[in-house]
């Protein structure tokens, strides 16, 4: 058994791009618009990583509540520096739902509410301001 992807369901496309992509930095591996059933599929890896993908469903014109999507759980992504990828989401507009206050692990959440852990790889980086002060910012 291989695992492929896992899927969230989006609501605005260009949104949840803008941040998977430029903030996240992952990459669009592929694109299928499906016209009769009104969606569009749009998959994403990391740089590098051909065989694990994260499937972005967008429902036209769909006004369906995907709620709080903490039912999903969430995306965890290995970083190599995890102070420099918050203060860039930051810099985004992008709350930093649980501060790397340890070097070691943050959560953000999409534009769609995806909890999305951050790791530091490796060994955590040094205890660092602003992180280390700041507090918990609504739930992840």
């Amino acid at each position: 058994m291989k695992f492929l992807h896992s899927m969230v369901r989006v609501r605005d496309l260009e949104a949840s791009l803008r941040f998977y992509c430029q903030g996240l930095g992952l990459e669009e591996a592929r694109r299928k618009d499906y016209p009769q059933g009104r969606f569009t599929l749009v998959y994403l890896r990391a740089p590098g990583q051909a065989d694990v993908e994260v499937e972005l469903t967008h429902n036209w014109e769909s006004q369906d509540d995907y709620g709080s999507a903490r039912n999903f759980g969430h995306l965890a992504f290995a970083v190599d520096d995890i102070y420099a990828l918050c203060a860039h989401l930051s810099g985004m507009g992008v709350t930093i739902n649980r501060p790397p206050r340890d070097g070691h692990m943050a959560f953000v959440r999409s534009p769609d509410h995806i909890s999305i852990e951050l790791l530091q790889k490796g060994d955590p980086l040094p205890p660092a301001e602003p992180w280390v002060s700041m507090e918990n910012t609504g739930t992840w």
